[in-house]
């Protein structure tokens, strides 16, 4: 497993983040959770014995982006380094497919288990998303339930923060819950 080097909270439109980083890029993101204390607490127990600090450039950068995409504004990713050492081989498989989608662009499980090769694996697909150490930067959110069901969501707020990132995103073709 990856190394958290420090780990900072930063305030968006939906509340407090955290962000955790290493040597060798992020090692894990946060959404908000109830409250700052939440969040903070949270990140501790996610990287047990990582101090607070200020973020280096190129994690600020990261942040910027998030907040970006949390108010609503088109967000790049695309130089963020994500350490994944410690994420299984199928799971980075997932992220990637993921990271793939267009903002507001979405996907089904099984949709992804299909382009993965593995059609029988969107209970796996699932699970993957679901043990996201990256989101929103890995936007798990983009994939839904057959039937275009939010199905499940691991962050705070459950799949109301999901559905509420693809509104965010301009991706919701129903009407929204908020």
């Amino acid at each position: 497993m990856a190394t958290a080097r420090g780990f900072a909270c930063f305030d968006t439109p939906l509340g407090v983040c955290g962000i955790a980083w290493g040597e060798a890029g992020l090692v894990g993101v946060q959404l908000p959770e109830r409250d700052e204390q939440a969040t903070r607490e949270r990140m501790q127990h996610r990287f047990p014995g990582c101090p607070l600090a200020e973020p280096p450039a190129e994690v600020a950068t990261a942040i910027g982006a998030v907040q970006a995409l949390l108010c609503g504004m088109p967000a790049s990713f695309q130089a963020v380094r994500l350490d994944m050492s410690g994420v299984p081989a199928f799971h980075q498989r997932v992220y990637a497919a993921a990271m793939a989608l267009a903002p507001g662009q979405t996907t089904t499980y099984g949709a992804m288990a299909r382009q993965l090769g593995d059609p029988g694996a969107a209970r796996a697909v699932g699970q993957a998303l679901g043990a996201n150490p990256f989101a929103p930067i890995v936007p798990c959110h983009r994939i839904l339930a057959a039937g275009g069901r939010s199905g499940g969501f691991s962050a705070h707020g459950g799949a109301q923060t999901k559905l509420k990132l693809l509104e965010l995103e301009g991706g919701l073709s129903q009407p929204s819950l908020f």
